[in-house]
């Protein structure tokens, strides 16, 4: 079975922020295929059901970005028959609206990522990361939580769909299939 969590900080006054895309789309994936992400749990909330072939647990942590490594070690220690993990998240790095796949590899710098990686003891696990840029500005930390600008929306709506779609390749097809496609795409303006 599967764990695909999607990272982003619980309440209204981040819903619509940079940070919270991993939130976006485990919610417009939930959405395609009718799972309802509901149930509550300590540290998460979840729901359960078929993404094609493969069964997963789609969570949402309520601990906030810097502590999701806390949501992901209780539904690792909730559902014992869980051996496939996939993180979604925000990467300052990449362009907006661009996604990348990866199969392993240390935080990038990213807390999220860095507290699961303390919390569950290893850094193997699949990360779909999808782009939000940088600002030359705004440091780091307050660029996170701010919205997304009305000309950045249409590609972010646009990565929302294609990290969909990124999933459902991933859990049945397999990561590298899911790579040689969607690591190759350019974002269109």
């Amino acid at each position: 079975m599967w764990l695909v969590a999607g990272l982003g900080n619980p309440g209204d006054d981040y819903a619509d922020t940079r940070h919270n895309i991993g939130f976006m789309v485990l919610d417009a994936l939930a959405a395609r295929l009718s799972i309802q992400i509901k149930r509550k749990s300590s540290s998460f909330i979840y729901g359960r059901g078929f993404i094609g072939e493969q069964e997963a647990i789609l969570i949402k942590p309520l601990t906030f970005m810097n502590r999701s490594g806390i949501a992901v070690r209780d539904a690792l220690k909730k559902y014992e028959e869980i051996d496939n993990i996939l993180i979604v998240h925000d990467d300052l790095d990449l362009e907006t609206g661009v996604i990348r796949i990866r199969k392993t590899g240390s935080s990038g710098g990213h807390n999220g990522i860095a507290s699961i990686i303390e919390r569950i003891g290893t850094k193997d696990f699949i990360r779909l990361k999808i782009g939000i840029g940088r600002s030359g500005r705004i440091p780091a930390e307050r660029y996170v939580l701010r919205a997304f600008s009305k000309q950045q929306r249409p590609a972010m709506e646009e990565a929302v769909e294609k990290a969909v779609d990124a999933i459902e390749v991933i859990l049945n097809k397999g990561i590298s299939h899911a790579q040689n496609i969607f690591n190759r795409q350019q974002v269109s303006h």
